[in-house]
């Protein structure tokens, strides 16, 4: 571009969009040109000019020139009156089915951070209930968008109008699976296990009654057995049939994280230094992965990183592996893979501002 990108931000008050906003505040790429930052603002706020950032999140306050910004009541003339390229919408996935088609009708590139449109099978979607499902701006969305995991689809990214984010978990589980599975070498007969955990705030700002402080205080809790959003993200990001995987969230009581311990059967026994070369080779380029060679990940290795995890251990007869991948859900699981992606679409170095 021949002038400086403009980013704008539509749902900053939650944790991702905290994050978001300290990252495009901080990106070498943007310096000068902050975010605008536009949501729901009450009329004895908008008569102020919106709500200070620094109110919203104290974190912010004077963090790179922040203490001027404000989010603003949104509309689309005021994107188009701030010169707005791209737009990260932070926004529940109704609400993102709501704005992403108007969005690309003005213009704007987008990307997504809500499970709005990162499915291509209806099937799959059906677990979300859109309201609009099977109508022909829906499918002409849905046509638009490329999955935003650089690991996977860096090339379509790269040209993208529409980047739908994908989610936490299901961040974890592809990137250590699919490695495994372009090789051809898990036996699916025996089906793949995937038990994952996340720290409370990969279920939003919003409190309720398993995510406040005496439930999930001292606790480890599943969830979502056999119906979690994020499965069909496994089935078809990883190439694999419903009956194939076995995916069990649990909520750990800690704010952020998530570790995913992943068990799998090869067809044929394999050494650790083969599965490790398939693993390097997959990832050569990808700035975003750490691999483990001769220990497991840890949460607390990749909290507050945009980096995701990734080690495992064999069994004594190379048939069976345990795959261990870590990352911050609100990082490479949120917001720093949608900045990931947004260095991607404009052709920038794809750890900038994230290393």
């Amino acid at each position: 571009m021949s002038k400086a990108l403009q980013t704008a931000v539509m749902g900053v008050t939650g944790y991702a969009g905290a994050e978001l906003a300290r990252l495009l505040l901080h990106h070498p790429r943007l310096k000068g040109t902050p975010p605008a930052f536009v949501g729901r603002v009450d009329e004895k706020d908008a008569a102020r000019g919106g709500v200070p950032l620094e109110e919203i999140h104290p974190q912010l306050a004077n963090n790179n020139g922040s203490r001027s910004l404000k989010m603003e009541p949104f509309s689309w003339r005021l994107l188009a009156e701030r010169g707005v390229d791209l737009l990260f919408l932070a926004t529940p996935h109704e609400q993102s089915r709501e704005w992403v088609p108007q969005a690309l009708e003005h213009g704007l590139r987008v990307i997504d951070l809500s499970g709005a449109w990162r499915l291509t099978d209806a099937k799959n979607r059906a677990v979300y209930g859109f309201s609009d499902e099977g109508s022909n701006i829906a499918a002409a969305t849905q046509a638009q968008a490329v999955y935003g995991m650089p690991e996977l689809h860096r090339k379509a990214i790269g040209g993208a109008k529409l980047v739908a984010n994908p989610g936490c978990y299901a961040t974890s589980v592809i990137l250590a699976v699919r490695p495994l599975m372009a090789a051809g070498i898990v036996d699916l007969s025996h089906g793949i296990v995937a038990d994952a955990k996340s720290g409370v705030s990969g279920a939003g700002k919003a409190p309720t009654a398993k995510t406040h402080y005496m439930y999930a205080a001292d606790n480890l809790s599943a969830y979502g057995v056999f119906g979690h959003r994020h499965t069909g993200e496994l089935l078809e990001q990883i190439g694999i049939g419903d009956g194939d995987i076995v995916f069990t969230p649990h909520l750990l009581p800690i704010p952020r994280g998530i570790l995913s311990t992943i068990y799998a059967r090869f067809k044929e026994a394999q050494t650790r230094e083969h599965v490790a070369k398939l693993y390097r080779d997959f990832f050569a380029g990808s700035p975003m992965v750490r691999l483990y060679d001769s220990s497991l990940p840890q949460i607390q290795y990749s909290v507050r990183t945009n980096f995701a995890d990734i080690g495992f251990q064999l069994s004594n007869d190379g048939k069976r592996a345990v795959i261990v991948s870590c990352l911050d859900n609100l990082l490479k699981g949120a917001s720093g893979q949608a900045v990931q992606n947004m260095n991607v679409m404009l052709g920038w170095g794809e750890a900038e501002g994230l290393a």
